[in-house]
């Protein structure tokens, strides 16, 4: 989770340890803990230092152990850091789908910020933070200069006596190495005071002549707002339930009690006031958390600014922002054709986080003219497709050169944050050729097999971006847009049969800086293999997202089939792309293989394989459908699950 200390940074100081034992025991019993709580010994009270030697004793939080029961609010303070040389820093919050950025500083080594943001954590969402840190001297991209990652569920349940907790840096080009470190803090919001702090907080927006009382005419404009026309109609009662004294207008103390107890019986709120999402009556702490989050104040802190997506879309600079504006470029999640096709995101399966796709901007650009226009495809059909694999077949050869290793530093400079040093078997040093490193294997135990002794288990064949689709419609209407695309013209003639006609299809597409070896995602004997010849499209999404070309069932490939106890027949196809002119197998036909075990690696470039299930013999993974029903790839590696048998479902965990 990071390497975290005591130590004090610039603008932080230690609280006072003997008040903490008499604010916590204030703190239980605001919280009314259950007999099962009462000594929970891992409950603390925290104060968040501002920066200036005092601490806020305004917000209430404290620390949490239990991660079976957590959902809630956490108050995520960025507080300073330690840069080895003076600049203008930046600093990112990346959590699940969104991720905040700090204000920027003077011109500094030690960076204070005091940006805070409020987030919710759940047991079984997010709750691995990234913490990334930019120098800002850049016009249209800032550069990534230390980074480190949290567990926030670990972070509050250790039992520190500091307010704060200092965290190293680590460079993202060299594996362990230290640039600098973060001071921060982490805590978890009283839930009582969540609700009246929010109710006083929404009730204050209609108390018109701001009395701090509201009339009954505010009232009814407040129950107006909630959308709930229930309630609209008895607003009357509710009003004389408020107003518990009787003197004909309700404080925002009466008023915050009412909404409690009417949340937890009858819900009063079925729309947010601010954003217009409709609430779901069942969920009422998620109902909580979410108008708390719209309505968000801060305490006081610079708030960090959110909208984003990944680390480095808050980081880009004016350039970035500029060419959005005038549509030169686009940032989302989604079928990449188009202004879309500029950025391409992909959502990390471990860390449950999104992240971008790292491709040089002049492939981008030319992947987009050949592949998403009737021009461009018009030149592959005269004669420009034999160029391109002219041009791959050369690259390829360049590659296995002594002279290319000399290629391998600048290979994982550009990919060094998605490149782990520290798996690969051997140094760099090693590699003579730069086919050779990139052929590399990986150290024993470095990708760890999801239940390793249940063959009704299937599991990722590769280090890649996934996408999953019960049936061909599906793959068609999510991903695929080729219009020639078929089971049959992908397998082929000699390999297709009728059970795979309504099959499972799962796509593993490798990018360049992936582990290049792929692997058998199910137990069985190998049947045979069969090579198609064919073109070296890219693999891309720029192009599998294209109507204009058919990638699977062009390019050359291929195709083994494996027989298995569980999943009956399943369809192996390695699929050349771009730069790759060789698909090598170290299995031959009549071999028999565990899940996990190595198939085969291609040479260098990108490239994909394609698993075909015979229909209804495997349940995909329901976070791997669910991504993909939003044209978003999984970012996966090898060994982790994919799916069970349906045949014989056996209750076994995720890795």
């Amino acid at each position: 989770m990071g390497h975290g200390s005591s130590k004090e940074l610039p603008g932080t100081e230690s609280t006072n340890s003997e008040g903490g034992s008499t604010r916590f025991s204030r703190m239980k019993q605001k919280l009314h803990f259950h007999s099962k709580d009462q000594h929970h010994p891992h409950l603390r009270r925290i104060s968040v230092s501002r920066g200036n030697g005092s601490s806020s004793s305004s917000t209430s939080a404290l620390k949490l152990v239990s991660a079976e029961d957590f959902a809630g609010i956490a108050l995520l303070t960025l507080i300073s850091a330690d840069m080895q040389f003076k600049d203008r820093w930046l600093a990112c919050v990346s959590l699940g789908e969104q991720t905040f950025r700090t204000h920027i500083s003077h011109q500094t080594h030690k960076p204070v910020w005091n940006s805070e943001k409020k987030l919710m954590l759940e047991k079984n969402g997010p709750h691995l933070a990234r913490i990334s840190v930019f120098e800002t001297n850049r016009v249209s991209k800032n550069k990534l200069v230390g980074y480190c990652e949290i567990d926030l569920l670990e972070f509050l349940a250790q039992d520190s006596d500091s307010d704060f907790e200092v965290f190293e840096l680590f460079d993202p080009a060299s594996a362990g190495k230290v640039v600098g470190r973060i001071s921060l803090s982490c805590s978890v919001e009283d839930p009582i005071e969540t609700e009246k702090n929010f109710a006083r907080r929404i009730l204050g927006i209609v108390d018109y002549n701001e009395d701090g009382q509201l009339s009954f005419s505010e009232f009814s404009d407040l129950i107006k707002a909630f959308g709930n026309q229930v309630a609209d109609k008895k607003k009357e009662e509710l009003f004389k339930v408020a107003d518990k004294n009787g003197d004909g207008v309700v404080s925002m103390d009466e008023l915050a009690e009412l909404l409690a107890i009417q949340q937890e019986n009858v819900p009063l709120i079925n729309c947010c006031p601010v954003c217009g999402e409709v609430l779901e009556v069942s969920d009422k702490l998620n109902t909580l958390v979410h108008l708390s989050l719209c309505f968000d104040e801060g305490t006081g802190n610079q708030v960090m600014t959110g909208g984003f997506l990944t680390d480095k879309q808050a980081s880009y600079g004016w350039m970035f922002k500029l060419s959005e504006w005038a549509h030169f470029s686009s940032y989302d999640v989604g079928l990449n054709s188009g202004s879309s096709a500029s950025h391409i995101l992909v959502f990390d399966r471990k860390t449950k986080r999104l992240v971008e796709e790292l491709i040089d901007k002049k492939i981008v650009l030319s992947m987009r003219a050949i592949y998403q226009s009737k021009i461009g495809l018009g030149l592959m059909d005269k004669g420009a497709k034999e160029i391109l694999q002219s041009i791959s077949e050369k690259q390829g050869r360049e590659m296995s050169t002594i002279e290319s290793a000399r290629d391998i530093p600048k290979f994982v400079e550009f990919f060094k944050d998605q490149i782990n040093l520290a798996e690969i078997k051997y140094p760099l040093e090693h590699f003579k050729t730069f086919n050779e490193f990139f052929i590399r294997e990986l150290k024993p135990g470095a990708r760890p097999i999801a239940s390793v002794e249940h063959d009704d288990v299937a599991i990722c064949a590769a280090d890649c971006r996934l996408m999953a689709f019960k049936s061909v419609e599906d793959s068609l209407r999510f991903w695929i847009k080729g219009r020639k695309f078929s089971i049959q013209g992908l397998l082929g003639n000699e390999i297709y049969s009728s059970a795979f006609a309504d099959g499972t299809l799962v796509i593993f597409r490798l990018a360049p800086q992936d582990y290049h070896r792929f692997h058998s995602p199910v137990s069985g004997t190998i049947d045979k293999f069969v090579k198609t010849p064919g073109c070296l499209y890219t693999v891309n999404p720029i192009a599998v997202n294209s109507k204009y070309c058919n990638v699977f069932t062009q390019n050359k490939r291929e195709v083994s089939i494996i027989s298995t106890a569980h999943f009956g027949k399943v369809a192996f196809v390695a699929i050349g792309a771009t730069m790759v002119g060789s698909i090598t197998f170290s299995k031959k036909a009549g071999d028999h293989v565990k899940k996990g075990d190595e198939l085969g690696y291609f040479s260098f470039g990108g490239s994909t394989v394609i698993c075909v299930f015979e229909k209804d013999v495997i349940k995909i993974d329901e976070d791997l459908l669910a991504n993909s029903a939003r044209s978003l790839e999984t970012l996966v590696t090898v060994g982790m699950r994919l799916g069970v048998a349906t045949k014989k479902q056996t209750k076994v965990g995720m890795p």
